[in-house]
């Protein structure tokens, strides 16, 4: 492996599993904050704050600084101010991103918004679906913070972000933009946050479909871990495919990892 500035990973599947850390994330993530390596923690979840997200991991045993955390929520609220800044939203979602677009000063209405934002929700509001939608078609541009159609909860599967757009999608044939990954904005946005360049950095990832391939658009070696979703007998059935398999993230080469 070559040595690399930067590193950027996913959570869910790299890190922890549940509530659990998983082998050899521990002296990873060591390993980076006692180097000073920058790095990020990359996420499509936009339910929780990255604050949330690092008392998250610490309970696993994981110590990451909430400001090493990069939601698809804050990539959300950096496309929105880019495009229109101090606009207006109606926003579907949590603290993760209603707290993302307050920091960018928008303002959170049903009256005349710019945009309709979807993320997740503990519980989606039939209402609040049918005034997006008719926001929708009234002129409002549709942006979802990632196109995920279900995720995992303590009691099973749940609808996610992308099952939402669907359907919204469907009554509106209209279509979103989508920001997390695998749209490589998302993982151009990490890099200016964190003010690094892609040829001296890498992704970690436990998917196919979203890590790995919005790591290649966006120019960066790829790593494939194999304690989430994708399995080692997937790996061939893509037209593309990582710079590395591993069986975990404790099969990555922490020599690779020195920093400037």
């Amino acid at each position: 492996m070559p040595p690399y500035k930067n590193v950027l990973m996913d959570m869910d599947g790299v890190l922890v599993k549940g509530r659990t850390a998983i082998p050899g994330a521990g002296d990873f993530i060591a390993h980076l904050n006692e180097t000073g390596i920058p790095y990020l923690v990359l996420t499509n979840n936009p339910l929780y704050t990255p604050r949330d997200l690092a008392h998250r991991l610490h309970t696993a045993g994981l110590e990451v600084p909430a400001e090493r955390i990069f939601t698809s929520a804050m990539a959300t609220a950096r496309f929105l101010h880019a495009q229109r800044p101090r606009g207006k939203a109606f926003v579907i979602g949590e603290s993760g991103l209603t707290q993302a677009l307050h920091d960018i000063e928008y303002v959170l209405t049903d009256y005349e918004p710019d945009y309709v934002v979807l993320g997740e929700t503990h519980s989606y509001n039939l209402n609040h679906i049918t005034k997006a939608i008719r926001l929708i078609l009234d002129g409002a541009r549709f942006v979802a913070t990632n196109p995920d159609p279900a995720g995992p909860s303590e009691q099973g599967i749940v609808p996610a972000c992308g099952a939402m757009a669907a359907l919204i999608e469907k009554v509106t044939g209209v279509s979103p933009f989508f920001i997390g990954k695998p749209n490589p904005l998302m993982m151009r946005t990490a890099l200016n946050y964190l003010g690094a360049h892609s040829e001296e950095t890498v992704m970690i990832g436990d998917r196919m479909d979203t890590d790995i391939v919005a790591g290649l658009s966006s120019g960066m070696d790829t790593i494939l871990v194999l304690t989430g979703v994708t399995q080692r007998e997937d790996v061939d059935r893509f037209p593309y495919q990582p710079s590395r398999v591993v069986a975990s993230i404790a099969g990555v080469d922490l020599a690779a990892f020195q920093g400037a």
